[in-house]
């Protein structure tokens, strides 16, 4: 007989047991998905200055960019504007022919804009830039536009379009853009007589934020949008 009771006395326990199993894993994960494993967090999210609406990453469509791999924070000095910096070399063939050098311009006040002729936001700003172009040339204001990753005759219909009475470059293999961080287009530096950049912003912008990174460039100038 005693046999049988510690037959029995095992069963009970061992269907006791598998019952308290079946309800710590309810209790520890009720609706049924896996809990997440400590020290292990869900992946960052890229972080865009508010009142900044970035239109396009910095490459054409099916194109691999100078955005693989970088966030606005990986660019010299840790800024995404490079603010309070000396600007980034910057030498790129110039459509039509020559070159855009930065370092020629020292002295004078530059707006360096990263644009895309696919990028909708850049379509909208040139008209605008053009339109400060021509009010503060001047006050020896240089206005630069920089395209990524496009043929020539691609980026120069583009300008003949939109009538850009302002050079534009040619940033071929993308090298320019990653040295700038200019990993979203369009974007815009604004560098002084000095070649430091003052100020800078995520496109699409309108007027009154040119009208902003101008007047940091262009000291004792009353700008308006």
């Amino acid at each position: 007989m005693w046999p049988r009771i510690a037959i029995v006395v095992g069963l009970v326990t061992g269907v006791a047991a598998a019952v308290a199993l079946i309800g710590g894993v309810l209790v520890l994960a009720p609706d049924g998905r896996p809990e997440t494993t400590p020290g292990l967090t869900a992946p960052p999210v890229l972080a865009i200055p508010s009142g900044s609406t970035p239109a396009a990453l910095a490459s054409p469509p099916g194109s691999t960019g100078p955005s693989t791999g970088s966030s606005p924070s990986a660019v010299p000095g840790g800024g995404l504007f490079h603010v309070g910096e000396p600007a980034p070399a910057l030498v790129v063939p110039q459509v039509g022919g020559g070159m855009i050098d930065l370092a020629s311009l020292r002295g004078r006040p530059v707006w360096v804009n990263f644009m895309g002729t696919y990028c909708p936001a850049c379509q909208d700003e040139f008209p605008l830039m053009n339109g400060f172009a021509a009010r503060y040339a001047a006050n020896d204001l240089v206005v630069v536009a920089i395209d990524i990753r496009e043929e020539e005759g691609v980026v120069a219909s583009f300008a003949r379009s939109l009538d850009a009475i302002f050079p534009i470059g040619l940033d071929r293999d993308g090298s320019a853009a990653a040295r700038w961080g200019a990993i979203v287009l369009p974007v815009h530096f604004w560098i002084d007589r000095d070649g430091i950049v003052r100020d800078g912003a995520l496109g699409g912008i309108g007027p009154d934020i040119m009208a902003q990174g101008l007047g940091t460039i262009l000291p004792g100038v009353e700008v308006t949008p």
